[in-house]
């Protein structure tokens, strides 16, 4: 039994017992209901009985008698009933086994023996129960902070972190650690102890192997910084490090560190730096949030018809994780793919935009960032007049008109200096024909099929072009969050360009 106990437990301790009964042994609840089990009467035993009836009236019985134990015959079986906890009968879970009779010799005092390390078990199993529920709830916790950090509801985030530890920094830098296989929780753990306690550790709801840390943007006093400390502890542990930024723009970070992750798995260290700046929600200036909120507007003035439809700020934060994740926002979301599709529809609607677009879904992709850049930062080139309309913002947004007033806004200096700082690495002998895949590969709306057929190549021939790109351009192209509305955009300037 003591060996049972350490290394099975209380399924161990049952299947055993249910054997040496040569019937059934479980454990039933103070209400009668069968908790665990194992084991059952033999079916050519005579009149075999109803086991969780026989249990429930013997519970029943036990408890109006206040008795230590309880026997009862059926003619053809002997159920028999012990509490596990001799000190709260009441509320204790009990041992019911139900025999052939005559009862075998012995028995009863067996099963008085094995009381005591079966309700050690079961009371052990019931804390680590509790303790995995604590531990869900905290995950959970924590991926509802993160969530609500990646949409921009700042306030909203600080209160529901006000119960958890540590404290949300500002500023912060966003780290994505990819773990070996089935090692999440002990890299968490790692992390943990590699900062100190200092940062926020999410596990990702959307990629298995990945944990999220958000940091303080000030080095620790002492030590190694957290990333390259997790990526020499680990073996075969990734990570990626965004640049500084506030806590707000957590999702920037995010993005930022996703693409730096894409680098550092071919790079020696295993940990990478995101080194690319700015964002190009920074650098539209004026022109380029009022082009945005044109856009935006019939979205984000959405009524919808019933009280269970997405609000507009449902639909916003969908566009925004769809963008971001692709197929894998409704494990972000929480939501099934159907949910997901019917919302895109409504959104494409609204906006007048094709979502199967590429070229829609970087205009959408630009005008939710913007949206969620605050407005100081977006400041006008030197000597730029300050717009004080788009020439019609007030008119419905649609696909062509979008197009057109974004070729403008792409037109713009500080917006021409960025693309040609995204498109730089591409420079060199190996240049053209790297600007060749891309374009493909873009205008084949980012999938690999049409682009290897565009290209004349194999599908693993053009997913081995890409991943060489991914690490020219620092960014990551073929797994969401991608860069390929970044690119798009850059690529569209430079064709645009007065």
């Amino acid at each position: 039994m003591q060996r049972l106990a350490r290394n099975g437990g209380t399924a161990e301790l049952l299947r055993w017992l249910s054997g040496r009964a040569d019937g059934w042994a479980g454990i039933a609840g103070s209400d009668g209901t069968v908790l665990s089990a194992s084991g059952t009467v033999a079916p050519d035993a005579p009149q075999p009985p109803d086991v969780p009836s026989l249990v429930a009236d013997g519970v029943r019985a036990l408890a109006e008698r206040g008795a230590l134990a309880y026997s009862h015959d059926t003619g053809a079986h002997t159920a028999l009933l012990f509490p596990l906890y001799a000190d709260d009968r009441g509320a204790a879970p009990l041992l019911a086994v139900v025999t052939p009779r005559p009862v075998a010799a012995g028995l009863a005092t067996l099963l008085a023996d094995v009381l005591m390390p079966l309700s050690l078990c079961w009371e052990a199993e019931a804390v680590e129960r509790k303790r995995r529920r604590v531990d869900l709830a905290e995950s959970r916790g924590r991926e509802a902070v993160l969530h609500l950090l990646m949409t921009g509801q700042l306030s909203i985030a600080r209160q529901v972190a006000g119960a958890l530890r540590p404290r949300l920094p500002d500023p912060v830098r966003v780290c994505v650690v990819e773990c070996p296989g089935g090692s999440r929780d002990e890299v968490a753990r790692v992390c943990a102890e590699a900062d100190g306690g200092r940062s926020w550790i999410v596990r990702c709801p959307v990629y298995a192997r990945h944990l999220i840390l958000v940091m303080p943007a000030e080095e620790a006093p002492e030590g190694t910084a957290t990333d390259e400390a997790v990526a020499a502890l680990v073996d075969h542990c990734v990570v990626g490090v965004s640049e500084q930024v506030p806590l707000a723009d957590t999702a920037t970070g995010y993005r930022q560190a996703f693409h730096a992750l894409a680098v550092a798995r071919e790079h020696p260290a295993r940990h990478v730096r995101f080194g690319l700046t700015p964002e190009p929600a920074l650098v539209v200036g004026s022109a380029g949030r009022q082009w945005a909120e044109a856009l935006l507007t019939p979205l984000l003035t959405h009524v919808p018809r019933r009280a269970q439809d997405p609000g507009s700020q449902e639909l916003a934060a969908t566009a925004a994780s769809w963008l971001a994740f692709s197929s894998h926002a409704t494990g972000h979301l929480k939501v099934h793919r159907n949910t997901l599709a019917a919302r895109l529809k409504l959104i494409g609607e609204l906006l007048g935009l094709d979502l199967h677009r590429l070229a829609d879904q970087s205009a959408l992709d630009l005008a939710l960032r913007i949206r969620a850049t605050p407005a100081p930062v977006c400041t006008p080139d030197p000597g730029e007049p300050t717009r004080t309309d788009t020439g019609g913002a007030a008119a419905p947004a649609h696909a062509n008109g979008a197009a057109q007033d974004l070729d403008e806004v792409l037109r713009r200096p500080a917006v021409q200096e960025w693309a040609a700082r995204q498109l730089a690495p591409m420079g060199g002998p190996a240049g053209p024909a790297a600007e060749e895949t891309l374009r493909t590969w873009l205008g084949c709306e980012g999938r690999l099929g049409p682009t290897a057929a565009e290209l004349g190549i194999s599908v693993p021939g053009a997913r081995k072009r890409l991943t060489r790109l991914e690490t020219v351009l620092q960014r990551s192209l073929l797994r969401p969050p991608s860069a390929r509305y970044d690119l798009w955009l850059a690529l569209r300037a430079q064709d645009v360009k007065p």
